[in-house]
């Protein structure tokens, strides 16, 4: 397969991926080695260069939460847009120098503050301009919109990379970043979608009830689960549609929690945070059921934040048919940077990056907007 842009063709791709997840704690920035004609038989990932952690500032990340709650104005999302290129440009280059390596392409995720799929509209920012100079390499961006176009919602984007990734399978990966998703393929099928909240509700807890941006381990959420309110809360609209889905923190971030304060600062902390831990527990099972009983045969493996959080992995291990295992193929925060960087490849190639059956497009694309140094 040749490249649509100026690329190597007598070696392999290093190609920079870049994610922001819905937790909005920072970058994850990954160097992969991609081999680009082994697209057609579905295994173009070589190896691991490097990965970089880049946590926001407490500012930076103030200003991410606002934008997702609809309290930032046009020229706060304007200067946003800078801020976050600035320190997604800063991670990267961190990253190439530590590794004395520059890259030959960049996939640009961008950080999600909305996501409106049944208006055809996602926001991603990060300036992909300040990302080119600073890496002297081509910048895909922006991959979202044209799943979007074409009538899909626009995520999860990641379940092909996972194809690409694991092989034959049957597998299920749960993903617990700040909203939850699931891929599950049997072999003959891959599904995927967001089941709902993971650590987006429970972090915004930590914040407002315990001063931190997260509970450590989940040693808060000690207390009793509150089954009436779980079974309110299980009545919204969003359990009940049907797939293709997604969703953002415009549903579940810091409205929904703030629209909950009242009745739950009237239980007893431990049993708030546990609460919601069930909460987000139950949701995923309630999901899950969807793949009916062959779910308990597929290997089950879990990343992201979540993971770490032991009463909501204590949750999960009651309610779900399969146990789950730790996820341990790549360090942690560097799956969907490494799934970025692929579809980056992709993208040079032509490749299409969606898959209709997951998000509901009308056909296979390849996706992005390229940018050059």
């Amino acid at each position: 397969m040749r490249s649509r842009i100026p690329l190597p063709e007598d070696r392999p791709w290093r190609v920079l991926g870049l994610m922001s997840g819905t937790s909005a704690d920072g970058v994850d920035t990954v160097l992969v080695e991609v081999e680009p004609t082994a697209f057609p038989e579905g295994r173009p990932f070589l190896r691991l260069l490097g990965h970089h952690a880049a946590p926001y500032p407490e500012s930076l990340k103030d200003q991410v939460l606002e934008a997702a709650s609809n309290h930032l104005d046009p020229a706060g999302l304007c200067i946003l847009q800078r801020r976050l290129g600035d320190h997604h440009a800063r991670a990267a280059a961190d990253l190439c120098a530590d590794l004395g390596l520059s890259p030959d392409l960049a996939s640009l995720h961008g950080q999600t503050v909305q996501h409106h799929p049944a208006e055809g509209a996602s926001l991603q920012l990060a300036d992909p301009y300040v990302l080119a100079e600073a890496l002297g390499c081509p910048v895909v961006w922006d991959l979202r919109r044209r799943d979007l176009a074409l009538g899909g919602q626009g995520a999860p984007l990641v379940p092909l990379p996972e194809r690409w990734l694991r092989g034959a399978g049957p597998w299920l990966a749960l993903n617990l970043g700040g909203i939850a998703n699931v891929a599950a393929w049997d072999g003959r099928r891959l599904q995927a979608w967001d089941t709902g909240p993971g650590m987006s509700l429970l972090d915004l807890a930590a914040h407002r009830w315990l001063g931190r941006p997260f509970d450590p381990e989940g040693a808060g959420a000690s207390g009793g689960v509150h089954a009436d309110l779980l079974a309110r809360w299980l009545q919204h609209p969003y359990f009940q549609q049907p797939l293709p889905k997604s969703t953002g923190r415009e549903i579940f971030g810091e409205a929904w929690l703030e629209a909950e304060s009242t009745t739950l600062e009237a239980l007893p902390l431990a049993d708030r945070l546990a609460t919601l831990a069930a909460f987000t527990a139950q949701t995923i099972a309630q999901e899950l059921a969807r793949l009916g009983p062959q779910v308990a045969a597929l290997q089950g493996l879990v990343s992201g934040g979540g993971a770490r959080h032991r009463r909501l992995r204590a949750e999960l291990a009651a309610r779900l048919p399969l146990p789950l295992e730790d996820d341990l193929t790549f360090p942690s925060g560097a799956r969907e940077a490494v799934s970025w960087a692929l579809l980056g490849a992709a993208s040079a190639l032509g490749v299409p990056g969606n898959l209709p059956e997951v998000t509901g497009a009308s056909h296979p694309a390849a996706l992005g907007s390229w940018v050059w140094p």
